[in-house]
């Protein structure tokens, strides 16, 4: 288990972890299964990283779960993830909510079903007053087309004339983002060993340490995520500032 900090001054644990929730259908085909067997293992993995992120002192959790690009997957494929989702929802709400998890839901919501919409609304409404954990899972998210909807939402303040294109900085167009009340993640953690971010969290990671690890999530476990977190630990984080 990682150390959490102490008042003698070790290092602290990252705030904000967010992961790319990566292989669940190679681990599907490794294991002879079809890509839906991936998918629920997927989602079983989300609450061991649940339980490890409350271990670790981890006070916000951000999942990528459904993104804009995953549109264009067989309609077979997102049918089923989208049934995947209603059932987690339906099913898990409750622990969360007993366990003072906060539920928030970031992404267009308009391409996603009434009653999914529902369910998101009813769940983040119910954790709202959580203290504890901030679950967020990115749905129908992209990074390029979160960063265009908040430069529209700006510019049509500009057309309005409630605002001035002098006042517009970055923490104007921070402000407009879907993570606005969360502080930036510390940590990225993308699984199977691809090495990209994906369109994920663009603004928001943009000082972020990254980790690249080989397990898929499927099989991502309690001891990889305090291993990530371990090295994340070890790491002098500069944001650009002169070394010595």
């Amino acid at each position: 288990m990682v150390a959490l900090p102490s008042p003698s001054g070790a290092p602290a644990p990252p705030a904000h972890v967010a992961i790319i929730m990566d292989g669940n259908g190679r681990w599907a085909k490794s294991h002879g299964l079809p890509r839906t067997a991936g998918h629920k293992r997927g989602a079983e993995a989300v609450r061991t990283a649940l339980r490890a992120a409350g271990k670790l002192g981890i006070r916000y959790l951000t999942l990528f779960g459904f993104s804009s690009e995953n549109w264009k997957r067989p309609a077979g494929e997102v049918s089923d993830l989208m049934g995947l989702l209603r059932l987690y929802l339906r099913s898990e709400i409750a622990d969360l909510h007993k366990n003072g998890i906060r539920l928030r839901i970031i992404g267009e919501r308009a391409r996603l079903a009434p009653d999914i919409v529902t369910l998101i609304e009813d769940g983040e409404a119910l954790t709202a007053a959580n203290g504890g954990l901030t679950l967020t899972i990115a749905l129908s998210y992209g990074g390029r087309q979160e960063l265009a909807r908040a430069a529209r939402r700006l510019a049509e303040r500009v057309a309005a004339g409630t605002l001035s294109p002098q006042a517009i900085d970055e923490r104007a167009l921070a402000a407009e983002l879907f993570t606005n009340d969360m502080p930036d993640p510390d940590l990225l953690i993308r699984t199977s060993g691809e090495k990209r971010i994906s369109n994920f969290l663009l603004w928001q990671c943009a000082y972020a340490e990254l980790a690249f690890v080989d397990t898929l999530w499927p099989d991502f476990s309690e001891a990889d995520l305090e291993s990530a977190v371990g090295d994340f630990m070890k790491r002098e984080r500069r944001y650009g500032a002169a070394v010595g």
